[in-house]
């Protein structure tokens, strides 16, 4: 069955900036969406233009806890994705990451459903082979800061392989690498959204490090189409498959890129490197490009003009609704 048929699909984290463009996608091909969301991290506002649709529903749920419901898909996308939201509890985020993806594993089994589990690169750690092949076992430390996420999503990797193997089902697993684009969370602590925010309001660009090392920047209308090609792929394709854009731009090159779209002269400081940060991240995609016949098309700056854009909207509604509060509170 493909998801060019109308099926009904779930996606958890579905309120979430990657999951929110994954709803909308799955509607637009006709599909049923159950939407399930803690909102620990994800926003109604992410969803809110999807609640008049009849084939839409939301669902407030924790995927720490069992879920029983009739579904025809189920994309696994929970988990707090950003240093500052994984690392504010990170008990939580491992729960997340591991009973998540027991119960929506468990989920799958008994309704019969492929599941796609959504990993990370940061399966990776600090790699020490550069760029990183889906081969490449990773250089992690299982005990520093970022582990709680790190090896919360290896651990989910383990357990996907392991029920597709031993209960024969249909998993498949898909490696994230650096995504960017509209709804991305302001606060969340990404680099591209630190460098917008900080650009559009007049405050330093800040810079972790001496800023040459490197990431690779998907567009996240990109990263959909990989997410549903992956599912859309035979049951024999299980993964893990890199999905990410294999261009790579030191920090200093973004910071100074951001300074020039959003047209402004804000200073770039430098704070010292956070403890186990990756100095060098780039996907190899020849497995995305043979199997899923996928590979990105948006350009770094093509892709950050659309997302300043939907920053400064953003921030502007939020001067104007906070300049209104203050009157009427006056």
């Amino acid at each position: 069955m493909s998801l060019t048929e109308p099926n009904r699909i779930l996606v958890t984290g579905g309120a979430g900036f990657i999951g929110s463009h994954l709803c909308s996608r799955l509607l637009m091909r006709g599909c049923e969406v159950l939407c399930v969301d803690n909102f620990y991290t994800g926003r109604r506002e992410n969803i809110e233009h999807l609640l008049g649709s009849p084939k839409f529903e939301l669902l407030r749920h924790d995927v720490n806890f069992p879920l029983y419901v009739e579904v025809d898909r189920i994309f696994n996308l929970a988990c707090p994705a950003s240093p500052v939201h994984y690392q504010a509890d990170p008990v939580q985020t491992t729960k997340t990451s591991v009973m998540g993806a027991i119960n929506m594993l468990g989920l799958a089994k008994r309704v019969k459903a492929p599941i796609l589990q959504a990993s990370t690169s940061e399966v990776y750690g600090d790699p020490a082979v550069h760029p990183q092949p889906e081969s490449y076992w990773g250089n992690v430390n299982p005990i520093g800061p970022r582990s709680c996420y790190d090896e919360g999503k290896r651990c989910a990797e383990t357990l996907f392989f392991d029920y597709n193997r031993q209960h024969n089902l249909q998993t498949k697993v898909i490696r994230i690498f650096n995504t960017y684009g509209p709804r991305m969370h302001p606060g969340d602590g990404r680099v591209v959204s630190n460098f917008i925010v900080q650009a559009l309001t007049g405050e330093p660009i800040t810079i972790y490090g001496d800023g040459s090392q490197t990431r690779s920047f998907c567009y996240v209308d990109d990263l959909v189409d990989g997410i549903i090609a992956m599912m859309d792929t035979p049951a024999d394709v299980i993964g893990p498959v890199n999905l990410g854009n294999p261009g790579e731009f030191t920090m200093l090159e973004l910071a100074e890129l951001v300074r020039e779209l959003v047209g402004s002269s804000v200073e770039i400081i430098h704070k010292p490197l956070p403890a186990d940060d990756p100095k060098q991240r780039k996907p190899i995609i020849d497995q995305a490009k043979q199997l899923l016949g996928w590979e990105p098309k948006v350009q770094l700056r093509e892709g950050l003009t659309r997302t300043i854009e939907y920053f400064d909207g953003t921030l502007q509604t939020r001067s104007l609704n906070f300049a209104r509060n203050m009157r009427m509170a006056g």
